[in-house]
């Protein structure tokens, strides 16, 4: 009997199980994100009310959280699955959406570039309309407190923008004791204070000058602390979106190249 051996092209496992491995911890990434996502809804009682989704008038972080975690979720598992049966329809999807995505973000980034001002209206007009609905969702007030405290800012502007705010304008018919005050996160940090005082702002703005604020929050708004912060950290703005694209190139190209590899074995075949 003789055996003949026949060279044909065969599908490279090491690209196989690389894309495997590259897609499973985004597809895990993306049901942690999930699961975080509807455990803070459960928190805030939403999965027993969902109308309550449609009553928020501001930005709701979970909403967010959810979208990537989607995403992230449904590319994991196209690519997990198409490396695993070399399903050349899920790995063109897989490729397809993520080159998409790259895309979007160099897109974002030019017009970032190009439309510097009116892209500073916008964000100063959604930081506004968030402010509005500061207390109406307790993650979107987390994320303000953060953003401020973190910049060592108040308010988009300056603090008088928390007028806006049914709780801290300043009207008289306002019956909130927050009436004329500004969130905590406004206030000046004291490195000695070992007890969060949430009621440092209470009443500071009817002190009616700038100069008097100054001594107890902080008194210049959150877009000019942005402007101020992005040019100390290009570098690692830059550094952050160079190492996704790299990432995202990655994945293309183990996808473009198991396609490839599953296409000739398919031609040889038939």
């Amino acid at each position: 009997m003789h055996y003949y051996r026949y060279e044909s092209a065969e599908v490279s496992c090491c690209y196989k199980y690389l894309m495997f491995s590259y897609n499973i911890i985004f597809w895990l990434a993306g049901a942690a994100f999930i699961a975080a996502g509807f455990w803070a809804w459960s928190e805030k009682g939403v999965l027993s009310d969902l109308t309550q989704v449609t009553r928020m008038h501001g930005f709701d972080p979970v909403w967010l959280v959810l979208v990537v975690g989607a995403v992230m979720f449904v590319l994991g598992f196209a690519g997990c699955v198409g490396a695993l049966r070399e399903n050349i329809c899920l790995l063109k999807f897989f490729s397809g959406i993520i080159g998409f995505i790259f895309f979007l973000e160099l897109t974002a980034a030019v017009l970032a570039i190009v439309f510097q001002e009116p892209l500073k209206g916008w964000i100063s007009e959604f930081f506004l309309a968030n402010v509005k609905a500061y207390r109406d969702d307790i993650d979107l007030q987390n994320l303000i407190d953060s953003l401020q405290r973190l910049n060592n800012c108040c308010g988009a502007q300056d603090p008088n923008d928390w007028n806006m705010n049914v709780y801290f304008n300043c009207s008289q018919s306002n019956p909130s004791r927050e009436k004329c005050g500004v969130p905590f996160s406004c206030c000046l940090s004291d490195p000695a204070d070992t007890v969060l005082n949430t009621q440092c702002g209470y009443d500071v703005r009817a002190l009616g000058s700038v100069d008097k604020w100054s001594n107890t929050i902080y008194v210049k708004g959150c877009i000019s602390a942005l402007e101020e912060w992005l040019p100390r950290n290009i570098y690692i703005v830059a550094g952050v979106f160079i190492v996704i694209s790299l990432l995202q190139m990655v994945g293309i190209y183990l996808a473009r190249t198991l396609i490839g590899d599953i296409e000739k074995v398919k031609f040889n075949y038939y």
